[in-house]
Protein backbone atom coordinates (compact mmCIF):
# COMPACT_ATOMS: atom_id res chain seq x y z
CA UNK A 1 0.00 0.00 0.00
CA UNK A 2 1.60 3.53 -0.80
CA UNK A 3 0.16 6.19 1.63
CA UNK A 4 1.05 9.93 -0.07
CA UNK A 5 1.21 13.11 1.61
CA UNK A 6 0.02 16.27 -0.06
CA UNK A 7 -1.10 19.79 1.19
CA UNK A 8 -4.89 19.45 0.04
CA UNK A 9 -7.91 17.50 -0.92
CA UNK A 10 -9.41 16.54 -4.28
CA UNK A 11 -12.97 15.55 -5.19
CA UNK A 12 -12.91 11.98 -6.67
CA UNK A 13 -9.79 11.12 -4.92
CA UNK A 14 -11.37 9.99 -1.82
CA UNK A 15 -8.95 11.01 1.15
CA UNK A 16 -9.20 11.36 4.47
CA UNK A 17 -11.91 14.24 4.79
CA UNK A 18 -11.05 17.25 6.13
CA UNK A 19 -13.98 19.65 6.91
CA UNK A 20 -12.14 23.46 6.89
CA UNK A 21 -12.54 25.02 3.54
CA UNK A 22 -10.32 28.30 3.91
CA UNK A 23 -7.40 27.89 1.64
CA UNK A 24 -4.70 29.30 4.49
CA UNK A 25 -5.92 26.36 6.74
CA UNK A 26 -5.76 24.12 4.07
CA UNK A 27 -1.95 24.93 3.34
CA UNK A 28 -1.17 24.00 7.38
CA UNK A 29 -2.84 20.91 7.59
CA UNK A 30 -1.93 17.87 6.23
CA UNK A 31 -3.80 15.43 4.24
CA UNK A 32 -3.14 11.34 3.84
CA UNK A 33 -3.73 10.14 0.33
CA UNK A 34 -3.61 6.20 0.75
CA UNK A 35 -4.01 4.22 -1.91
CA UNK A 36 -2.88 0.59 -3.27
CA UNK A 37 -0.35 0.36 -6.19
CA UNK A 38 -2.55 -1.37 -7.62
CA UNK A 39 -4.96 2.18 -8.24
CA UNK A 40 -2.06 3.44 -10.17
CA UNK A 41 -3.89 1.92 -13.34
CA UNK A 42 -6.52 4.74 -13.32
CA UNK A 43 -3.87 7.45 -14.08
CA UNK A 44 -4.81 7.05 -17.91
CA UNK A 45 -8.40 6.60 -17.25
CA UNK A 46 -9.29 9.28 -14.33
CA UNK A 47 -8.37 12.87 -15.21
CA UNK A 48 -8.74 13.71 -11.92
CA UNK A 49 -6.35 10.99 -10.63
CA UNK A 50 -3.32 13.02 -11.79
CA UNK A 51 -3.97 16.10 -9.40
CA UNK A 52 -3.03 14.07 -6.55
CA UNK A 53 0.19 14.55 -7.88
CA UNK A 54 -0.10 18.11 -7.87
CA UNK A 55 -1.34 21.32 -10.20
CA UNK A 56 -4.12 21.96 -8.28
CA UNK A 57 -5.04 25.61 -8.86
CA UNK A 58 -8.51 26.20 -8.16
CA UNK A 59 -10.83 25.32 -5.21
CA UNK A 60 -14.05 25.65 -3.72
CA UNK A 61 -16.27 24.55 -0.82
CA UNK A 62 -16.06 20.85 -1.89
CA UNK A 63 -12.35 20.27 -2.67
CA UNK A 64 -9.71 21.01 -5.23
CA UNK A 65 -9.56 20.96 -9.10
CA UNK A 66 -6.83 20.95 -11.78
CA UNK A 67 -6.88 20.74 -15.35
CA UNK A 68 -9.38 18.03 -15.57
CA UNK A 69 -12.15 20.50 -14.53
CA UNK A 70 -11.60 23.59 -16.70
CA UNK A 71 -13.71 26.46 -14.94
CA UNK A 72 -14.71 25.18 -11.99
CA UNK A 73 -13.89 26.83 -8.57
CA UNK A 74 -11.83 29.98 -7.16
CA UNK A 75 -8.24 30.59 -8.42
CA UNK A 76 -5.32 29.83 -6.24
CA UNK A 77 -2.77 31.93 -6.00
CA UNK A 78 0.03 29.67 -6.52
CA UNK A 79 -0.45 26.23 -7.74
CA UNK A 80 -0.66 23.45 -4.72
CA UNK A 81 2.70 21.63 -4.97
CA UNK A 82 3.25 18.47 -5.61
CA UNK A 83 3.71 15.33 -2.73
CA UNK A 84 6.89 15.50 -0.88
CA UNK A 85 6.85 12.31 0.34
CA UNK A 86 5.87 8.96 -0.67
CA UNK A 87 5.48 6.02 2.24
CA UNK A 88 5.67 2.62 0.37
CA UNK A 89 4.17 -0.31 2.88
CA UNK A 90 5.21 -3.98 1.65
CA UNK A 91 7.65 -3.39 -0.39
CA UNK A 92 9.28 -7.07 -0.48
CA UNK A 93 5.43 -7.75 -1.89
CA UNK A 94 6.23 -5.51 -5.04
CA UNK A 95 7.99 -7.69 -6.68
CA UNK A 96 7.88 -10.28 -9.80
CA UNK A 97 5.23 -9.67 -12.27
CA UNK A 98 3.63 -6.49 -10.17
CA UNK A 99 6.77 -5.03 -9.41
CA UNK A 100 7.49 -4.93 -13.30
CA UNK A 101 4.35 -3.46 -13.48
CA UNK A 102 4.56 -0.60 -11.08
CA UNK A 103 7.88 0.08 -11.71
CA UNK A 104 6.87 1.73 -15.36
CA UNK A 105 3.69 3.28 -13.46
CA UNK A 106 6.22 4.53 -11.02
CA UNK A 107 8.16 5.93 -13.88
CA UNK A 108 4.94 8.65 -14.73
CA UNK A 109 4.30 8.89 -10.84
CA UNK A 110 7.58 10.04 -10.25
CA UNK A 111 8.03 12.86 -13.66
CA UNK A 112 4.64 14.14 -12.56
CA UNK A 113 5.45 14.85 -8.96
CA UNK A 114 8.80 16.12 -9.65
CA UNK A 115 8.90 19.90 -9.77
CA UNK A 116 11.90 22.61 -10.55
CA UNK A 117 12.71 25.21 -8.06
CA UNK A 118 15.41 27.77 -9.37
CA UNK A 119 16.81 25.32 -11.30
CA UNK A 120 16.83 22.63 -9.23
CA UNK A 121 15.08 19.20 -9.71
CA UNK A 122 13.02 18.54 -6.44
CA UNK A 123 11.50 14.86 -6.59
CA UNK A 124 9.52 13.39 -3.31
CA UNK A 125 11.19 10.96 -0.80
CA UNK A 126 10.26 7.95 -0.60
CA UNK A 127 10.64 5.70 2.51
CA UNK A 128 9.88 2.35 2.16
CA UNK A 129 9.33 -0.38 4.85
CA UNK A 130 10.28 -4.00 4.23
CA UNK A 131 10.47 -7.41 6.02
CA UNK A 132 12.17 -10.11 3.42
CA UNK A 133 14.24 -9.20 1.34
CA UNK A 134 17.82 -8.92 -0.11
CA UNK A 135 19.59 -6.41 -2.93
CA UNK A 136 16.80 -3.87 -2.12
CA UNK A 137 18.98 -1.10 -3.53
CA UNK A 138 18.61 -3.36 -6.62
CA UNK A 139 14.98 -3.38 -6.56
CA UNK A 140 14.41 0.51 -5.30
CA UNK A 141 16.49 1.68 -8.36
CA UNK A 142 14.32 -0.96 -11.00
CA UNK A 143 11.03 0.64 -8.77
CA UNK A 144 11.64 4.46 -8.45
CA UNK A 145 14.79 5.18 -10.43
CA UNK A 146 16.49 5.80 -6.95
CA UNK A 147 20.48 5.06 -6.46
CA UNK A 148 20.66 6.06 -2.51
CA UNK A 149 19.59 3.88 -0.75
CA UNK A 150 19.67 3.98 3.64
CA UNK A 151 18.46 2.13 5.84
CA UNK A 152 16.40 2.90 8.98
CA UNK A 153 17.85 2.29 11.36
CA UNK A 154 21.07 1.97 10.77
CA UNK A 155 23.26 -1.40 12.33
CA UNK A 156 24.44 -0.58 15.59
CA UNK A 157 26.54 -2.68 18.24
CA UNK A 158 23.96 -5.22 19.08
CA UNK A 159 21.79 -6.88 16.27
CA UNK A 160 19.58 -8.05 18.31
CA UNK A 161 18.18 -4.51 19.76
CA UNK A 162 17.94 -1.65 17.49
CA UNK A 163 16.02 0.47 19.82
CA UNK A 164 12.99 0.23 17.99
CA UNK A 165 12.67 -3.76 18.48
CA UNK A 166 14.43 -6.10 20.51
CA UNK A 167 14.90 -9.33 20.06
CA UNK A 168 13.60 -11.64 23.04
CA UNK A 169 15.31 -14.82 24.12
CA UNK A 170 12.84 -18.44 23.89
CA UNK A 171 13.34 -18.53 27.71
CA UNK A 172 11.95 -14.80 27.75
CA UNK A 173 8.76 -15.24 26.01
CA UNK A 174 8.10 -18.73 23.69
CA UNK A 175 7.79 -18.42 20.16
CA UNK A 176 6.85 -19.76 16.92
CA UNK A 177 7.41 -23.54 16.88
CA UNK A 178 8.44 -25.19 13.19
CA UNK A 179 7.70 -29.52 12.78
CA UNK A 180 9.06 -31.05 9.67
CA UNK A 181 6.92 -34.28 8.87
CA UNK A 182 7.92 -36.42 6.31
CA UNK A 183 7.01 -40.14 5.89
CA UNK A 184 9.30 -42.65 3.61
CA UNK A 185 7.10 -44.84 1.71
CA UNK A 186 3.77 -43.09 2.05
CA UNK A 187 2.01 -40.30 -0.42
CA UNK A 188 2.02 -36.89 0.89
CA UNK A 189 -1.76 -36.76 0.73
CA UNK A 190 -2.32 -39.41 3.54
CA UNK A 191 0.28 -37.16 5.26
CA UNK A 192 -2.12 -34.54 5.13
CA UNK A 193 -4.73 -37.09 6.18
CA UNK A 194 -2.92 -38.10 9.37
CA UNK A 195 -1.53 -34.52 10.72
CA UNK A 196 -5.39 -32.98 10.30
CA UNK A 197 -6.64 -35.80 12.42
CA UNK A 198 -3.80 -35.45 15.04
CA UNK A 199 -4.05 -31.68 15.47
CA UNK A 200 -7.95 -31.37 15.12
CA UNK A 201 -8.11 -34.24 17.55
CA UNK A 202 -5.52 -32.92 20.09
CA UNK A 203 -6.77 -29.61 20.11
CA UNK A 204 -10.44 -30.74 21.27
CA UNK A 205 -8.43 -32.87 23.61
CA UNK A 206 -6.39 -29.86 24.92
CA UNK A 207 -9.46 -27.43 24.86
CA UNK A 208 -11.38 -29.88 26.58
CA UNK A 209 -8.84 -30.28 29.07
CA UNK A 210 -8.73 -26.62 30.00
CA UNK A 211 -12.49 -25.93 30.96
CA UNK A 212 -14.21 -26.71 27.51
CA UNK A 213 -17.10 -23.51 26.59
CA UNK A 214 -17.08 -22.82 30.53
CA UNK A 215 -13.38 -21.21 30.02
CA UNK A 216 -13.88 -17.37 28.51
CA UNK A 217 -10.49 -17.33 27.81
CA UNK A 218 -9.79 -21.21 26.58
CA UNK A 219 -5.66 -21.22 26.41
CA UNK A 220 -6.40 -24.17 23.33
CA UNK A 221 -8.33 -21.67 21.72
CA UNK A 222 -5.93 -20.39 18.63
CA UNK A 223 -5.26 -24.19 17.89
CA UNK A 224 -9.17 -25.10 16.96
CA UNK A 225 -9.11 -23.42 14.15
CA UNK A 226 -6.39 -25.38 11.71
CA UNK A 227 -5.24 -23.15 8.51
CA UNK A 228 -3.55 -25.16 5.45
CA UNK A 229 -1.34 -23.32 3.37
CA UNK A 230 -0.87 -24.86 -0.35
CA UNK A 231 1.34 -23.38 -2.86
CA UNK A 232 -0.89 -23.90 -5.70
CA UNK A 233 -4.79 -24.38 -6.40
CA UNK A 234 -3.91 -27.66 -7.85
CA UNK A 235 -2.65 -28.67 -4.57
CA UNK A 236 -5.65 -27.17 -2.61
CA UNK A 237 -8.42 -28.33 -4.86
CA UNK A 238 -7.23 -32.09 -4.33
CA UNK A 239 -6.48 -31.48 -0.52
CA UNK A 240 -10.16 -30.12 0.19
CA UNK A 241 -11.65 -33.27 -0.82
CA UNK A 242 -9.67 -35.48 1.97
CA UNK A 243 -10.84 -32.38 4.73
CA UNK A 244 -14.43 -32.75 3.69
CA UNK A 245 -14.62 -36.38 3.42
CA UNK A 246 -12.22 -38.14 5.36
CA UNK A 247 -10.99 -35.83 7.74
CA UNK A 248 -14.45 -34.92 8.76
CA UNK A 249 -15.85 -38.29 9.10
CA UNK A 250 -12.41 -40.07 11.14
CA UNK A 251 -12.15 -36.91 13.46
CA UNK A 252 -15.47 -37.76 14.84
CA UNK A 253 -14.43 -40.56 16.06
CA UNK A 254 -10.84 -40.12 16.43
CA UNK A 255 -10.67 -40.64 20.42
CA UNK A 256 -10.21 -44.63 19.94
CA UNK A 257 -6.81 -43.49 18.70
CA UNK A 258 -4.47 -44.69 21.64
CA UNK A 259 -0.54 -45.68 22.10
CA UNK A 260 -0.47 -48.78 23.52
CA UNK A 261 -0.90 -49.49 27.03
CA UNK A 262 -2.49 -45.83 27.59
CA UNK A 263 -5.04 -45.57 29.58
CA UNK A 264 -7.01 -42.14 27.77
CA UNK A 265 -5.14 -41.48 25.14
CA UNK A 266 -4.16 -37.60 23.48
CA UNK A 267 -7.45 -36.98 21.06
CA UNK A 268 -10.80 -36.55 21.82
CA UNK A 269 -14.08 -36.82 18.98
CA UNK A 270 -14.91 -33.48 17.29
CA UNK A 271 -17.35 -32.56 14.90
CA UNK A 272 -16.38 -30.03 12.50
CA UNK A 273 -18.52 -28.62 9.30
CA UNK A 274 -17.90 -30.19 6.14
CA UNK A 275 -17.54 -26.94 3.80
CA UNK A 276 -14.17 -25.77 4.14
CA UNK A 277 -13.62 -22.49 3.94
CA UNK A 278 -11.28 -20.83 1.39
CA UNK A 279 -8.94 -17.88 1.26
CA UNK A 280 -7.90 -17.89 -2.82
CA UNK A 281 -8.52 -16.47 -5.84
CA UNK A 282 -11.62 -18.36 -6.94
CA UNK A 283 -13.53 -17.20 -3.89
CA UNK A 284 -15.81 -13.92 -4.32
CA UNK A 285 -14.27 -10.94 -2.70
CA UNK A 286 -16.97 -10.74 -0.32
CA UNK A 287 -16.59 -14.25 0.69
CA UNK A 288 -13.30 -13.83 1.13
CA UNK A 289 -14.18 -10.55 3.77
CA UNK A 290 -16.83 -12.76 5.32
CA UNK A 291 -14.19 -15.53 6.21
CA UNK A 292 -11.72 -13.41 7.39
CA UNK A 293 -14.41 -12.20 10.09
CA UNK A 294 -15.03 -15.51 10.89
CA UNK A 295 -11.68 -16.69 11.18
CA UNK A 296 -11.26 -13.96 14.06
CA UNK A 297 -14.25 -15.74 16.00
CA UNK A 298 -13.82 -17.79 19.34
CA UNK A 299 -14.26 -21.84 19.12
CA UNK A 300 -17.38 -21.22 21.24
CA UNK A 301 -19.11 -18.61 18.73
CA UNK A 302 -21.40 -20.23 16.24
CA UNK A 303 -19.61 -18.83 13.21
CA UNK A 304 -16.37 -20.51 14.62
CA UNK A 305 -13.94 -21.69 11.48
CA UNK A 306 -12.48 -25.33 12.01
CA UNK A 307 -10.45 -25.52 9.17
CA UNK A 308 -9.43 -22.80 6.34
CA UNK A 309 -7.60 -23.67 3.41
CA UNK A 310 -5.39 -21.04 1.46
CA UNK A 311 -3.22 -20.38 -0.81
CA UNK A 312 -0.40 -16.96 -1.11
CA UNK A 313 -3.40 -14.79 -0.94
CA UNK A 314 -2.66 -14.93 3.30
CA UNK A 315 0.89 -13.98 2.56
CA UNK A 316 -0.19 -10.19 3.14
CA UNK A 317 -3.40 -8.36 5.18
CA UNK A 318 -4.42 -11.51 6.76
CA UNK A 319 -4.08 -9.97 10.69
CA UNK A 320 -6.01 -11.91 12.68
CA UNK A 321 -3.94 -12.15 16.18
CA UNK A 322 -6.38 -15.08 17.54
CA UNK A 323 -4.92 -18.35 14.97
CA UNK A 324 -2.41 -20.23 16.13
CA UNK A 325 -1.92 -23.17 13.63
CA UNK A 326 -1.03 -23.67 10.10
CA UNK A 327 0.18 -26.75 8.09
CA UNK A 328 2.11 -26.14 5.20
CA UNK A 329 1.93 -28.57 2.14
CA UNK A 330 5.45 -29.19 0.60
CA UNK A 331 7.94 -26.40 0.84
CA UNK A 332 7.21 -23.34 -0.81
CA UNK A 333 9.47 -22.18 -3.82
CA UNK A 334 10.66 -19.08 -2.56
CA UNK A 335 11.39 -18.27 1.13
CA UNK A 336 10.15 -15.23 1.67
CA UNK A 337 6.71 -16.59 0.79
CA UNK A 338 7.38 -19.21 3.49
CA UNK A 339 7.78 -16.95 6.16
CA UNK A 340 5.04 -14.38 5.22
CA UNK A 341 2.66 -17.03 4.99
CA UNK A 342 3.62 -19.12 8.42
CA UNK A 343 4.00 -15.94 10.57
CA UNK A 344 0.20 -15.55 10.01
CA UNK A 345 -0.19 -17.31 12.96
CA UNK A 346 1.54 -17.08 16.26
CA UNK A 347 0.75 -13.37 15.96
CA UNK A 348 -0.08 -13.04 20.15
CA UNK A 349 2.94 -12.71 22.33
CA UNK A 350 0.98 -15.03 25.13
CA UNK A 351 0.27 -17.66 22.47
CA UNK A 352 3.23 -18.79 20.40
CA UNK A 353 2.08 -20.42 17.21
CA UNK A 354 2.83 -23.89 15.95
CA UNK A 355 3.46 -24.61 12.04
CA UNK A 356 3.61 -28.14 10.76
CA UNK A 357 5.11 -28.31 7.32
CA UNK A 358 4.65 -31.54 5.45
CA UNK A 359 7.18 -32.58 3.31
CA UNK A 360 8.09 -34.87 0.62
CA UNK A 361 11.25 -36.86 0.63
CA UNK A 362 10.84 -37.74 -3.15
CA UNK A 363 11.14 -34.30 -3.88
CA UNK A 364 14.46 -33.02 -3.85
CA UNK A 365 14.13 -29.86 -2.78
CA UNK A 366 11.53 -31.02 -0.05
CA UNK A 367 13.79 -33.32 1.38
CA UNK A 368 17.22 -31.22 1.45
CA UNK A 369 14.73 -28.79 3.41
CA UNK A 370 13.86 -31.91 5.81
CA UNK A 371 17.61 -32.66 6.51
CA UNK A 372 18.82 -29.30 7.53
CA UNK A 373 14.82 -28.35 8.59
CA UNK A 374 16.37 -26.92 12.23
CA UNK A 375 19.60 -25.26 10.65
CA UNK A 376 17.28 -23.49 7.70
CA UNK A 377 14.88 -22.42 10.73
CA UNK A 378 17.44 -20.94 12.70
CA UNK A 379 18.22 -18.72 10.15
CA UNK A 380 15.65 -18.62 7.41
CA UNK A 381 16.28 -14.94 6.71
CA UNK A 382 19.13 -15.42 5.18
CA UNK A 383 17.60 -17.78 2.91
CA UNK A 384 15.61 -15.19 1.38
CA UNK A 385 15.90 -14.85 -2.52
CA UNK A 386 16.53 -11.25 -4.41
CA UNK A 387 13.64 -10.08 -5.44
CA UNK A 388 12.94 -9.43 -9.57
CA UNK A 389 11.49 -6.26 -10.91
CA UNK A 390 12.00 -6.29 -14.66
CA UNK A 391 9.91 -2.76 -16.00
CA UNK A 392 11.94 -2.46 -18.93
CA UNK A 393 11.51 -5.82 -20.61
CA UNK A 394 10.03 -6.29 -23.85
CA UNK A 395 6.70 -8.32 -22.66
CA UNK A 396 6.46 -5.57 -20.26
CA UNK A 397 6.52 -2.97 -22.32
CA UNK A 398 3.66 -4.64 -24.30
CA UNK A 399 1.08 -4.43 -21.42
CA UNK A 400 2.25 -1.39 -19.76
CA UNK A 401 3.51 1.05 -22.15
CA UNK A 402 0.25 2.43 -23.59
CA UNK A 403 -0.93 3.31 -20.19
CA UNK A 404 2.43 4.96 -19.56
CA UNK A 405 2.23 7.01 -22.66
CA UNK A 406 -1.28 8.12 -21.89
CA UNK A 407 -0.73 8.99 -18.52
CA UNK A 408 2.06 11.63 -18.61
CA UNK A 409 0.52 13.06 -21.85
CA UNK A 410 -2.90 13.43 -19.99
CA UNK A 411 -1.49 14.64 -16.98
CA UNK A 412 1.93 16.53 -17.82
CA UNK A 413 0.38 18.88 -20.62
CA UNK A 414 -3.22 20.43 -19.25
CA UNK A 415 -4.97 20.93 -22.66
CA UNK A 416 -4.92 17.23 -22.70
CA UNK A 417 -6.11 16.36 -19.31
CA UNK A 418 -9.94 16.52 -19.55
CA UNK A 419 -12.34 14.08 -20.43
CA UNK A 420 -12.40 15.16 -23.56
CA UNK A 421 -8.70 16.44 -24.21
CA UNK A 422 -7.46 13.33 -25.85
CA UNK A 423 -8.71 14.95 -29.62
CA UNK A 424 -5.56 17.38 -28.68
CA UNK A 425 -3.19 14.92 -29.57
CA UNK A 426 -3.49 16.04 -33.45
CA UNK A 427 -2.00 19.30 -32.73
CA UNK A 428 0.30 18.61 -29.70
CA UNK A 429 2.06 15.93 -31.56
CA UNK A 430 5.52 17.97 -31.41
CA UNK A 431 5.07 18.91 -27.43
CA UNK A 432 4.26 15.21 -26.83
CA UNK A 433 7.83 13.91 -28.17
CA UNK A 434 9.29 15.04 -24.75
CA UNK A 435 7.56 12.16 -23.08
CA UNK A 436 9.93 9.88 -24.86
CA UNK A 437 12.91 11.85 -23.03
CA UNK A 438 11.09 11.14 -19.55
CA UNK A 439 11.07 7.06 -20.71
CA UNK A 440 14.87 7.12 -21.82
CA UNK A 441 15.58 8.62 -18.83
CA UNK A 442 13.97 6.39 -16.41
CA UNK A 443 15.16 3.30 -18.63
CA UNK A 444 18.80 4.17 -18.48
CA UNK A 445 18.59 4.81 -14.44
CA UNK A 446 16.58 1.09 -13.60
CA UNK A 447 19.88 -0.75 -13.44
CA UNK A 448 23.11 -1.09 -14.49
CA UNK A 449 24.32 -1.86 -18.41
CA UNK A 450 26.63 -1.77 -20.67
CA UNK A 451 27.04 1.20 -23.11
CA UNK A 452 25.42 -0.77 -26.09
CA UNK A 453 22.83 -2.43 -24.23
CA UNK A 454 22.19 1.17 -22.57
CA UNK A 455 21.86 2.57 -26.32
CA UNK A 456 19.86 -0.67 -27.55
CA UNK A 457 17.37 0.06 -24.67
CA UNK A 458 17.32 3.62 -25.88
CA UNK A 459 16.51 3.07 -28.89
CA UNK A 460 13.72 0.41 -28.25
CA UNK A 461 12.00 2.56 -25.83
CA UNK A 462 12.24 6.04 -28.26
CA UNK A 463 10.93 4.34 -30.83
CA UNK A 464 8.03 2.39 -29.27
CA UNK A 465 7.31 5.48 -27.72
CA UNK A 466 7.31 7.39 -31.04
CA UNK A 467 5.19 4.97 -32.57
CA UNK A 468 2.32 5.06 -29.59
CA UNK A 469 2.37 9.10 -29.95
CA UNK A 470 2.16 8.88 -33.72
CA UNK A 471 -0.69 6.14 -33.20
CA UNK A 472 -2.47 8.36 -30.91
CA UNK A 473 -2.27 11.55 -33.12
CA UNK A 474 -3.59 9.53 -36.16
CA UNK A 475 -6.68 8.21 -34.22
CA UNK A 476 -7.08 12.29 -32.99
CA UNK A 477 -6.35 13.87 -36.37
CA UNK A 478 -8.71 11.28 -38.10
CA UNK A 479 -11.53 11.93 -35.59
CA UNK A 480 -11.14 16.09 -36.11
CA UNK A 481 -10.75 15.92 -39.86
CA UNK A 482 -15.22 14.40 -39.47
CA UNK A 483 -15.57 17.18 -36.81
CA UNK A 484 -16.07 14.11 -34.37
CA UNK A 485 -15.32 14.20 -30.67
CA UNK A 486 -12.28 11.84 -28.80
CA UNK A 487 -12.82 11.33 -25.01
CA UNK A 488 -10.08 8.74 -23.28
CA UNK A 489 -12.91 6.82 -21.88
CA UNK A 490 -16.91 6.86 -22.16
CA UNK A 491 -17.53 6.66 -18.25
CA UNK A 492 -16.20 10.09 -17.31
CA UNK A 493 -18.52 12.78 -16.51
CA UNK A 494 -19.15 14.83 -19.44
CA UNK A 495 -17.42 11.80 -21.69
CA UNK A 496 -19.57 10.84 -24.38
CA UNK A 497 -18.61 9.93 -28.42
CA UNK A 498 -15.75 7.72 -29.75
CA UNK A 499 -12.97 6.89 -27.23
CA UNK A 500 -9.20 6.32 -27.34
CA UNK A 501 -8.95 3.74 -24.46
CA UNK A 502 -10.11 0.17 -24.52
CA UNK A 503 -10.07 -2.70 -21.57
CA UNK A 504 -7.87 -5.56 -23.02
CA UNK A 505 -10.24 -7.71 -23.64
CA UNK A 506 -12.87 -5.66 -25.41
CA UNK A 507 -14.56 -6.96 -28.28
CA UNK A 508 -14.46 -3.79 -29.96
CA UNK A 509 -11.20 -4.33 -30.44
CA UNK A 510 -11.45 -6.60 -33.49
CA UNK A 511 -13.29 -3.64 -35.71
CA UNK A 512 -10.61 -1.08 -35.16
CA UNK A 513 -8.25 -0.47 -37.46
CA UNK A 514 -4.25 -0.97 -36.29
CA UNK A 515 -3.24 2.40 -34.80
CA UNK A 516 -6.73 2.45 -32.46
CA UNK A 517 -5.95 -1.11 -31.36
CA UNK A 518 -2.47 -0.10 -29.44
CA UNK A 519 -4.14 1.85 -26.58
CA UNK A 520 -5.43 -1.56 -24.87
CA UNK A 521 -4.62 -0.09 -21.90
CA UNK A 522 -5.77 -2.38 -17.74
CA UNK A 523 -7.87 -0.98 -15.36
CA UNK A 524 -5.84 -3.31 -12.70
CA UNK A 525 -2.25 -3.67 -12.74
CA UNK A 526 -2.92 -7.90 -11.98
CA UNK A 527 -4.80 -8.73 -14.84
CA UNK A 528 -3.87 -11.86 -15.83
CA UNK A 529 -5.03 -13.82 -19.44
CA UNK A 530 -8.15 -14.15 -20.87
CA UNK A 531 -9.72 -18.26 -19.43
CA UNK A 532 -10.26 -20.43 -22.97
CA UNK A 533 -12.71 -22.99 -23.20
CA UNK A 534 -11.70 -26.53 -23.08
CA UNK A 535 -14.36 -28.71 -25.32
CA UNK A 536 -14.26 -32.07 -24.02
CA UNK A 537 -16.13 -35.10 -25.97
CA UNK A 538 -17.05 -38.27 -24.19
CA UNK A 539 -17.42 -41.20 -25.53
CA UNK A 540 -21.36 -41.06 -25.87
CA UNK A 541 -20.31 -37.44 -28.18
CA UNK A 542 -22.25 -35.62 -25.69
CA UNK A 543 -20.16 -32.42 -25.16
CA UNK A 544 -19.31 -30.87 -21.85
CA UNK A 545 -17.76 -27.34 -21.63
CA UNK A 546 -15.54 -26.12 -19.34
CA UNK A 547 -13.64 -23.11 -18.25
CA UNK A 548 -9.99 -23.32 -17.79
CA UNK A 549 -8.34 -20.56 -16.85
CA UNK A 550 -4.39 -20.02 -17.64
Amino acid sequence: MACVSATCRFRGANPLPIVAVDEPLFRRLPCFVIATVDKFASLPWVGASGVLLGGADRFDQTGFYGAANPGVGQRLQTPLAPPDLVIQDELHLISGPLGTMAGLYEAAIDSLATREVDGHRIRPKILASTATVRRASDQIRALFGRDGVEVFPPPGPDRRDSFFAQTRRLDQQPGRLYLGVSAQGHSLKKLLLRTYLALLGAAQKAWLDEGGARSTNNPADPYMTLVGYFNSLRELGGSRRIVEDEVASRVADYSRQKRQNEEHGSFADRDIAREVSELTSRESTNKVADTKRRLALAFIDKEHVDVALATNMISVGLDITRLGLMVVLGQPKAAAEYIQATSRVGRDRDKPGLVVTLLNVHRPRDRSHFERFEAFHSAFYRSVEATSVTPFTPRALDRALPAIVVALGRHAFGALTPPRGALGAADQRATLARIADVLVERARAHRSMEPAEEQRLEAIVRARVGDLLDSWAKVAQRQKATASRLVYQPHEVGAEGPHLLFDPLDPELAKLDRDARKFRIPRSLRDVEPPVNLWVKTLEGVEIETAVEE
